[in-house]
């Protein structure tokens, strides 16, 4: 399983075309004081993730006491398709607005690994079209909601392996892990093997947020 989500991933050429997406209706979580929305890798397990969300939000729990914090798994296929980035990017977004009017005190924290890097991406205004698994932006936060993000948590990114990152509003807010020889992330990178590590990034990426929230 481990091999296959690499590969699922290094399979792909990102660019296509994606058609009008529709989100499906967001579910609410509770209001607690941070919500952890959290999108997956290409065919990863686990609730959040198994190799990205659930460690992260694991590490958040404890690195955040005395925080109530909810999570959200982002509703989309992640898999080879090509809407399934744009299906992720539209249910973040309808997710993200619908907690912001219920709870107005919420806050948030997106992470996002592999092809949910690019879904966390197109939602902050940031598009992941031409990159492996991406798709051009169909839904973005507005902003109104935008004060409430508090951080931005990326593991893996595809738009990194063609020249971009984040940058502008969310960026002071980003931290955006790539490990050496990924070759998801880094132009050139042949360690399939460095693409599944990033559950060794999850305390850091916390202790990253956790200064931000």
């Amino acid at each position: 399983m481990r091999i296959r989500l690499c590969l699922a991933a290094l399979s792909l050429v990102g660019g296509a075309t994606v058609a009008t997406v529709t989100a499906p209706s967001a579910t609410a979580a509770a209001c607690s004081d941070i919500d952890v929305v959290a999108a997956r890798g290409t065919f990863e397990p686990g609730t959040l993730g198994f190799i990205v969300g659930d460690p992260v939000f694991s590490a958040l729990q404890r690195k955040l006491t005395g925080r109530n914090l909810s999570s959200y798994r982002v509703n989309y296929p992640a898999d080879l398709s090509p809407t399934s980035a744009a299906q992720g990017n539209a249910d973040l977004v309808n997710h993200v607005k619908s907690q912001a009017s219920t709870c107005p005190n919420q806050r948030f924290v997106l992470v996002g690994y592999s092809q949910g890097a690019n879904v966390v991406d197109n939602s902050i205004g940031i598009s992941s079209a031409g990159a492996v698994v991406g798709s051009p932006i169909v839904a973005t936060l507005p902003a109104a909601v935008e004060p409430k993000v508090a951080a931005v948590l990326l593991f893996g990114n595809p738009i990194r392996a063609i020249g971009k990152s984040v940058t502008g509003t969310y960026q002071s807010r980003t931290i955006d892990f790539c490990a050496k020889g990924d070759p998801i992330c880094e132009a050139g990178g042949n360690d399939t093997l460095a693409h599944l590590g990033y559950s060794a990034d999850a305390d850091a990426a916390a202790a990253f947020a956790a200064g931000k929230v």
